[in-house]
């Protein structure tokens, strides 16, 4: 970081700045192939943060932000279909209000002052809920990375902008219902005929809701998919009771020349703790590694191929096949002929159809120049991030490698149970043998699996709860515009119970309404939902983002939701009493 000189544009320092760090850059190249790949040195802008947790987080808030927003549509609309319900059952006292004087327009101010105050209410229940949210939020979003705190607390602006939106919402979707039901006929509202004329507008309404729903189901079943798809990706070792204890003993002062010698030490230490089965250690994790040095074999560069420093019984702790020859054990210590172990992919993609056994690769860069002889050929093993395609891998010796290179150790512990029960353990085992070295990092296999996939977690786990929460209001908002059908038609009903009409008849014609208003929110919604699926198709993994399943499902889902909701004011209407019914006014 650098502040610029006044009169300095970024261009101008960028310019200043490229001709020394490229020669610096190419002074320490190697070998033709790092010459080939010099770095190049960009000036960039850092009034607004660093560039990697802008990229990593401004497309997942946006897409949550999205969500909020529909689901806030389909609270309103649901508001508007409930007000608008209200409003036309008090049709009569409207009526006698404007019959003796009342004016049109102090009507309305009344209904939307009724309007407003409902969601001035719900707009200070939500700012307490947001309180408790967004530290929520904050934490899922974060957790993936070590030491990173975000910062989103509530300000003055987030709450200007939650109370006028509340106000917003509530004057909107308040006033269609306070407009319609001050201009009723009068004759028929003074009467209270319950045979009224049917409104459009609440229909018009679910219609919307279901639209929108739909939206939100698919995209919760696409994140759901993904996620899935994740968790079953084949690691290649065995995940359970392993613990990962990070170390950097260099870093921490310890000579480097005795590096290798202390990680020994602590490694065997570690081994006698009763209920650990084994113990190895590598230079990373599998899943956070991504060390990668030019390796080549009979001269012949073996492009995109990872280097991985590792310890004794490192593939019998994490329990990875070894397919031809052996693993690096206890005789490959400094002084032996060193050796490596590659992977299955290496040996496919390199050497096709021959014997891997024997065979010397060449590894230059900042582990090398080094030689070393392959012993055996493991099975593919997850290597790198999830969603990355698992790259060809050498696997060596750390203790036959120069000193400069053995830094920072990751063990891998494998216990007979619940392997956080041996961090005490592990912990006083550190401090005894040097006081100097600090455990930097404490976690479990799954754990660290789960943080590599944290974002499409917490986008599965929001987008589900999201769907649930506009699934449930939509459904409340459904069952209060049929129930309230089924009241105004109370002695239409009546009427057709007295001449005969069966209760299954009865049902079928309010589930029938209700049939109707889903299938035309499902045609609006089904291609607004493929056409808007496309948006999210960067946080999806190994799935379309017109996956017919998640569609199916949430089709299903939504159906099941809108047939349930349907079914208690269809039954009530075939339970009403025929006497009673006619006897209405």
């Amino acid at each position: 970081m650098g502040r610029l000189r006044d009169r300095v544009t970024r261009e101008q320092a960028e310019q200043a700045l490229s001709t020394p760090f490229a020669q610096w850059a190419a002074s320490t190249a190697s070998n033709d192939i790092e010459r080939a790949n010099l770095p190049v040195l960009r000036v960039e802008d850092g009034g607004g943060g660093l560039d990697t947790l802008r990229r990593r987080y401004t497309k997942p808030l946006y897409l949550l932000l999205a969500l909020v927003g529909l689901i806030l549509a389909i609270a309103c609309a649901n508001t508007a279909n409930l007000l608008l319900a209200r409003a036309t059952a008090r049709q009569r006292e409207i009526a006698v209000r404007l019959s003796i004087g009342a004016g049109r327009f102090r009507l309305i101010r009344q209904l939307l002052t009724e309007s407003l105050v409902l969601s001035a209410i719900s707009g200070a229940l939500g700012v307490l809920i947001a309180i408790a949210g967004t530290r929520l939020l904050t934490l899922l979003l974060a957790n993936s990375e070590d030491g990173l705190t975000l910062d989103a607390g509530l300000n003055w602006r987030v709450l200007g902008v939650t109370i006028a939106l509340s106000v917003l919402c509530g004057g909107l979707f308040g006033l269609a219902p306070a407009i319609q039901t001050t201009r009723p006929a009068l004759v028929p509202a003074l009467k209270e005929m319950s045979r009224l004329p049917r409104y459009r507008l609440p229909q018009l309404l679910v219609v919307g809701q279901i639209a929108l729903l739909m939206l939100l189901l698919v995209g919760a079943g696409l994140f759901v998919r993904t996620l899935s798809n994740l968790q079953s990706i084949p690691l290649g070792f065995n995940r359970d009771n392993l613990l990962l204890v990070e170390l950097n003993a260099p870093q921490a002062g310890y000579p480097e020349a005795n590096a290798a010698a202390f990680y020994d030490t602590l490694r065997q230490r570690v081994s006698e703790i009763p209920g650990v089965r084994g113990v190895t250690l590598a230079h990373s994790s599998l899943l956070k590694a991504g060390r990668s040095h030019p390796v080549s074999i009979d001269g012949v560069l073996a492009d995109g191929t990872r280097f991985m420093q590792t310890g004794p019984r490192f593939f019998s702790t994490m329990q990875i096949p070894i397919v031809q020859g052996r693993e690096i054990d206890e005789r490959d210590l400094a002084g032996a002929l060193p050796v490596v172990v590659v992977s299955e992919e290496f040996a496919k993609t390199f050497l096709p159809g021959q014997n891997p056994l024997g065979r010397r690769v060449h590894v230059g860069g900042g582990a090398g120049p080094l030689d070393l002889e392959i012993v055996g050929v493991s099975a593919s093993a997850r290597y790198g991030p999830l969603k990355r395609a698992n790259p060809p891998v050498v696997y060596a010796s750390y203790p036959q490698l120069p000193a400069r290179q053995i830094r920072q150790m990751t063990y891998a512990v494998r216990t007979d149970g619940d392997p956080l029960s041996h961090v005490n353990t592990i912990r006083s085992l550190v401090r005894a043998t040097d006081s100097r070295v600090p455990i930097t990092r404490v976690t479990t296999q799954a754990a660290e699996i789960d943080e590599t996939i944290n974002q499409e977690i917490v986008l599965a786990r929001l987008c589900t709860a999201f769907a649930i929460l506009a699934l449930v209001i939509a459904s409340v908002g459904l069952y209060g515009t049929m129930a309230y059908g089924v009241a105004r038609r109370t002695r239409e009903f009546g009427i057709r119970m007295a001449l005969g009409a069966r209760r299954a008849r009865v049902i079928w014609m309010v589930m029938r309404e209700m049939l109707i208003l889903m299938c035309l929110g499902l045609v609006l919604s089904i291609p607004l939902a493929r056409a808007a699926s496309r948006f999210v198709t960067s946080f999806l993994f190994d799935t379309q983002s017109n996956d017919f399943r998640a569609i199916a499902l949430a089709v299903v889902t939504l159906a099941s939701a809108a047939l349930i909701a349907g079914y208690g004011p269809a039954r009530k209407a075939s339970t009403i009493d025929p006497t009673t019914a006619l006897r209405q006014d």
